[in-house]
């Protein structure tokens, strides 16, 4: 059961990016759950705290070569956070295996 809610709370990112990994980490009373928990809300809060940096620097920038750069370096933030969530969901399924 404990590598069933930490897998899910990164796999969440499908699903309930937020909300799922804030309450199993609130609700649980497993070190190792909350410890997943926390990490797989880290990794969810990354890429928006990402996107609003670049936002701004891309309104600041003013040219359109910026923002287009700016666009293609959030898709792989995003990206990069999406394939760290599905590798880590999977090695704490098969942690224990």
């Amino acid at each position: 059961m404990r590598q069933l809610l930490s897998s899910l709370s990164y796999f969440s990112i499908f699903f309930a990016p937020f909300i799922l990994p804030i309450l199993v980490w609130i609700l649980s009373n497993d070190r190792y759950v909350e410890k997943h928990a926390k990490l797989a809300l880290i990794s969810h809060l990354f890429p928006v705290a990402a996107g609003i940096l670049l936002f701004i620097m891309a309104v600041s920038a003013g040219s359109f070569g910026a923002v287009i750069g700016y666009v293609i370096l959030f898709a792989v933030i995003y990206f990069g956070s999406f394939v760290y969530n599905v590798v880590k969901g999977i090695q704490v399924l098969r942690e224990y295996a």
